[in-house]
Order: structure tokens, then C-alpha cells, then sequence
């Protein structure tokens, strides 16, 4: 039902997942991250509670080590499609037998791809390539022509709803959690969001937030309103 990417940048010790299907909200209950752990996606009869747990277990154990605990005691797991990756960039997946073909996975070092439910093997397969051969762009872009890609090879078989872009720097927050829930085009609607996302109003919003090196954050009169004019004349 859905088709995914997970992975973890090594030049800038990122996380993040990419993520669409022909369901409600996918970023509700799909992608999780954590910052200096790791990401981690549950698909096709998800789990949440595999990314909850998996997210602790990965502050323990190696992406491989925590794959084999969620699963071991799993009634469902057959059912289940579930992939991550840990602060090494070591990655590991699971697609259970009863997964809806097309159903499968490919696992690299940094980074991994999965989907169910797919038109074909040929999503996954772009995503992977999309992925790979865009080094000159950011992480965070990586993922979303990763997404791209694996749309216009096929996708969802039963159609379009919702996509996801979530991201962990170094914050216990999200360097960026962008969610299209219900859309006819939700690929397309993403790239649109994290276009935006891009603006010198948001940016500068961004970097006056409280974070680890400056719990206060940066705030002034100033920064209010040059905030407020950017965004009146965007």
C-alpha cells in the first residue's frame, strides 16, 4: 500500500523518511526519527508501535539487532513491511510473504527503499537510483526526488492520497515534517510544500528557533518584523 525511503546522511549525521500510499494521512502513523538514533518505516499492515519501540531499541542495538526483536514475537509480522537504518548507516528490512504483490525491498548502505502493494519492482528500483545519483543536492532533497522518482515509475497501485517528508538534524524536534494528507496529486503537493519551505521567511523563522547550542533561540522586535513583511510580500 505504500513505498518508502529511509536513510541517514553521513556528512551531516541527518535522518529522515519519504514516504507516499493510497491512504489517509501516511505521516501520521508511518515515518518515525530520531535525532542521532535513526529513522525508521512500518508499512503495509503498519505497526506503529514498531516505530515507537524500534526507535528506543535502535539507541541500543544496530538497525539489524532491532529489526530481529520487532519481529520476533509478532503475530502480524507476515503481514507486515517494516525498514530502517541506525547512526552507522547500516540498514535492514523485512517484507512479509503476505505482503500484497508487488511487495519487496532493497537495502544499501545509508539508505534503504521498500513499497507493497506496487504497480511493480521498477518503484522501488527509481527511488533507489534517484537517490544515488543526486549527491550534489541537500538530504533533504534526496529523499523527496527519491519520492518522485518512484511515482513516476508506478506507485501505489490503487491510486494517490497522501505523502510525507520527515527529517531529524540534531534537535529533539523536527529539522522538517512536511505532510500532505489527502490529495490527488500528493507527490506533486509535497514538492510544492518543501519549495516553500525553502523561502527566506520560513528559513529565517527557522533559525530563530531555541535549540541545543542556543536554548533562548534568537528573538528581537527586528527579527518579528522582518519576518512579518517577508511574509506579507511572499
Amino acid at each position: 500500500m505504500t513505498f518508502s525511503i529511509v536513510a541517514w546522511d553521513e556528512a551531516t549525521r541527518m535522518t529522515g523518511i519519504a514516504v507516499s500510499t493510497k491512504n489517509l494521512a501516511v505521516g501520521a502513523l508511518v515515518p518515525f526519527a530520531k535525532a542521532g538514533v535513526g529513522a525508521i518505516a512500518t508499512q503495509g499492515l503498519t505497526n506503529p508501535l514498531f516505530g515507537v519501540q524500534g526507535l528506543t531499541l535502535l539507541s541500543q542495538h544496530d538497525a539489524k539487532t532491532t529489526l530481529k526483536i520487532l519481529l520476533q514475537d509478532d503475530a502480524g509480522r507476515d503481514h507486515r513491511q517494516l525498514h530502517l537504518v541506525d547512526q552507522m548507516g547500516s540498514t535492514a528490512a523485512w517484507t512479509g510473504k503476505e505482503c500484497v504483490d508487488w511487495a519487496g525491498h532493497q537495502t544499501f548502505p545509508y539508505f534503504s527503499v521498500a513499497g507493497n502493494m506496487l504497480v511493480n519492482g521498477k518503484t522501488i528500483e527509481a527511488m533507489a537510483e534517484a537517490y544515488q545519483s543526486h549527491h550534489q543536492e541537500t538530504f533533504v532533497k534526496r529523499l523527496l526526488l527519491a519520492l518522485q522518482a518512484g511515482q513516476i515509475a508506478g506507485g501505489d497501485k490503487r491510486g494517490r492520497q497522501s505523502a510525507a517528508l520527515y527529517v531529524m538534524s540534531t534537535e529533539a524536534y523536527a529539522h522538517l515534517d512536511l505532510r500532505v494528507d489527502d490529495h490527488v496529486e500528493p507527490v506533486t503537493e509535497l514538492s510544492r510544500l518543501y519549495e516553500e519551505s525553502q523561502q527566506e521567511y520560513y528559513a529565517s523563522f527557522r533559525r530563530s528557533l531555541p535549540n541545543n547550542l542556543n536554548p533562548a533561540g534568537i528573538f528581537s522586535r527586528e527579527l518579528v518584523d522582518s519576518l512579518i513583511s517577508k511574509q506579507s510580500l511572499s
